[in-house]
C-alpha cells in the first residue's frame, strides 16, 4: 500500500469536509474589505481615500465609484513606473523583488508587479487545487508521483535590482520546501533559458521519473510528449510515465488539442484547466463533471465583471470608464464579460485583458472565451474566441482534422471586406469550398450578429490549413518559444500582413 499517499489522500479528503467555504459573495466582500485596509495608507490608497471608503456603509458601491478602472498602460503610467525607479508603499505596502514579464495583447510588453503577498496567495491558490482532488476520485499512490510543470524558466534575470521572468517561473522558482521533491523538471533543468536546450535536457531525463501528472500550455506540453516518445521509441507516452493520470492545462482553450493530446495517451487521462495569469492565479476546475473552473473567491483578488459589449468598450478595446461593473452577486450565466481584478499585488480595477462567461452562479464558475483584444469585429462580427473554438471544433469533428492553432484577420479585398483564417495541422492540407462553407456555416450558427455581417458587410471567408510547425516558427522568430507564450488568435491587418509574408517564406 502507498502509506504516504494514503495519508495525504486521507488529509485532503478531511480538509474538504471540515473546510466548508462561505458563498462566493461573502467571501469577496471579506477580500475587498482585506485589501482596502492593508493598501489604505499606500500612495494610492491615499489618492483615492481608502479611509473613507472603508467608512461607507456600502463599501463596494463606494469603491466602483471612486476609483477609475485602469488597464496595464494607465496603471503603469500613473503608479507602476514609481516600482522600477525603487519607491516603496505605491499601491501596494513595501517594495518589489519580482516583476512577471508578459507580452500579452492588451500591451506590447508588459511588467506586472508581483508581491511576496501575491507569491503567498498563488501558492494558497495551488492547495486549493490539490484540495480539490479528492473530487476526482484518484488512487492514493497518485499522491506519491513526481509532478511535470512544463512553464519558462526559472533563471530569473536581475534588471535593475528586480529579478525578471514568466510567473510560472517566478512560482516555479519560489516552490515551498515540501513540494520540491515531487516538482519536475527540478531546478537544474528549469533553470534553463533556452527553450530548445530545455525540452532536450527533460526528454534525456524523462525515463528517470515516475510522473503522475502533468501541467502546461497544450502547444508546448504536446511538443514535448511527442519527442519524449520519439526519442523513446515508443507507442505512447505511457510507455515511458505508466502512472500519468492528469493533465492540468492553461492559458488557452483545451478543446482543439484534446483530439491529438488522447493519441499519446494509452490510458483515460483526467484533464483538469487552471487560469493562471501573470496578475495572480485566479481559478482552478474543482469537479469532473464540467469543464467550467471556480474562480478562487477568498485568496486576495476582488473580481468585477463588465458586460462585453460595443457600449462599454472604446476602440482601443478597453473598457469605458462609467461602464456598468457588476460583482459575482449581480452577474448572469451564460453571459459574456470582461474580467477586473484588484489584487494583494496592487493592481487595482485592472482590466486583464481576458473574457469571461459565467456558466454557474452558485459556484462562481466561469469559462474563458476570449481576450479583449482577440475579439474580431472589424466589420460588425462580433466573434469571440470561444465562439471560434466552436466552430473549430465542430469542423474537425466533421472532417476528422485536428486544428491546435489558429489565427485571423479581417482584411480588405477591393472594395469588399473577408475574414482570413490559417489553421494549423499536422501537414498542410488542401482547403476545399466544402470545409470553406461548413466553417463559415458553424460559426454563423454560433453567432447572430456574425450572420448579419455575412449578409451585410463581410463578403466571404478564405482558409487556409498549414503545418502547426509554421506556427511554432512564426513564434520562435517573433516572440519565443514554451513557457506561457500563445499564439495570438486574431491580428490587425498590419500584422497579419506580416505573418502571411513569413509563412510564405517557408
Amino acid at each position: 500500500m502507498a502509506i504516504i499517499g494514503e495519508i495525504i489522500k486521507r488529509v485532503i479528503d478531511v480538509n474538504g469536509l471540515i473546510n466548508k467555504d462561505s458563498t462566493p459573495w461573502e467571501a469577496q466582500k471579506q477580500v475587498l474589505l482585506d485589501l482596502l485596509d492593508v493598501a489604505k495608507n499606500t500612495a494610492f490608497g491615499r489618492n483615492y481615500n481608502f479611509s473613507e471608503i472603508l467608512a461607507d456603509p456600502d463599501v463596494v458601491k463606494q469603491f466602483q465609484r471612486t476609483v477609475p478602472i485602469f488597464d496595464y498602460d494607465k496603471l503603469q503610467a500613473a503608479w507602476w513606473h514609481y516600482l522600477h525607479e525603487g519607491h516603496q508603499n505605491v499601491t501596494w505596502p513595501g517594495g518589489q523583488r519580482y516583476f512577471a514579464m508578459s507580452s500579452g495583447t492588451t500591451s506590447n510588453s508588459k511588467a506586472i508587479p508581483v508581491t511576496d503577498d501575491m507569491l503567498n496567495s498563488i501558492k494558497k491558490a495551488g492547495i486549493q487545487q490539490i484540495l480539490s482532488l479528492k473530487n476526482f476520485d484518484l488512487p492514493s499512490d497518485f499522491f506519491e508521483k513526481d509532478i511535470m510543470m512544463l512553464g519558462s524558466s526559472t533563471k530569473l534575470v536581475e534588471h535593475n535590482g528586480f529579478l525578471e521572468g514568466e510567473i510560472s517561473g517566478i512560482s516555479a522558482a519560489n516552490l515551498p520546501v515540501w513540494f520540491r521533491r515531487f516538482y519536475k523538471p527540478g531546478k537544474k533543468i528549469a533553470d534553463s533559458k533556452d527553450w530548445d536546450e530545455r525540452l532536450h535536457k527533460i526528454v534525456r531525463a524523462a525515463k528517470k521519473w515516475d510522473i503522475g501528472s502533468m501541467t502546461g500550455i497544450p502547444s508546448w506540453s504536446e511538443i514535448l510528449i511527442k519527442e519524449i516518445i520519439h526519442q523513446n521509441k515508443a507507442d505512447t507516452i505511457h510507455d515511458i510515465w505508466p502512472n500519468l493520470q492528469v493533465y492540468s492545462t492553461g492559458g488557452v482553450a483545451f478543446g482543439p488539442y484534446r483530439k491529438s493530446f488522447e493519441k499519446l495517451f494509452a490510458k483515460p487521462m483526467i484533464y483538469i484547466d487552471t487560469y493562471l495569469a501573470s496578475e495572480g492565479y485566479l481559478a482552478t476546475q474543482k469537479r469532473p463533471d464540467t469543464d467550467s473552473m471556480a474562480l478562487i473567491t477568498n485568496n486576495g483578488i476582488f473580481f468585477e465583471f463588465v458586460p462585453f459589449t460595443s457600449d462599454n468598450m472604446d476602440e482601443e478595446g478597453c473598457v469605458k470608464q462609467h461602464a456598468p461593473t457588476l460583482t459575482i452577486q449581480d452577474v448572469e450565466e451564460d453571459v459574456e464579460y470582461v474580467l477586473l481584478i484588484s489584487t494583494v499585488a496592487g493592481a487595482w480595477r485592472y482590466m486583464i485583458g481576458d473574457t469571461v462567461v459565467v456558466t454557474d452562479k452558485e459556484r462562481a464558475e466561469i469559462i474563458i472565451s476570449g481576450r479583449t483584444k482577440h475579439f474580431l469585429n472589424v466589420v460588425g462580427e462580433q466573434l469571440s474566441v470561444h465562439q471560434m473554438n466552436q466552430a473549430i471544433q465542430k469542423l474537425q469533428k466533421q472532417f476528422g482534422l485536428e486544428i491546435r492553432e489558429f489565427t485571423v484577420a479581417s482584411i480588405r479585398r477591393s472594395e469588399h471586406y473577408i475574414n482570413k483564417w490559417y489553421l494549423g495541422a499536422d501537414q498542410a492540407y488542401p482547403v476545399s469550398m466544402e470545409i470553406t462553407e461548413a466553417f463559415d456555416a458553424a460559426l454563423q450558427e454560433n453567432n447572430k450578429n456574425y450572420t448579419v455581417a455575412r449578409r451585410q458587410t463581410l463578403d466571404g471567408i478564405e482558409v487556409e490549413i498549414i503545418p502547426i510547425t509554421h506556427f511554432h516558427q512564426w513564434s520562435e522568430r517573433y516572440k519565443k518559444l514554451g513557457g506561457q507564450t500563445k499564439i495570438p488568435r486574431v491580428m490587425n491587418a498590419e500584422d497579419f500582413k506580416a505573418f502571411e509574408a513569413f509563412i510564405r517564406e517557408l
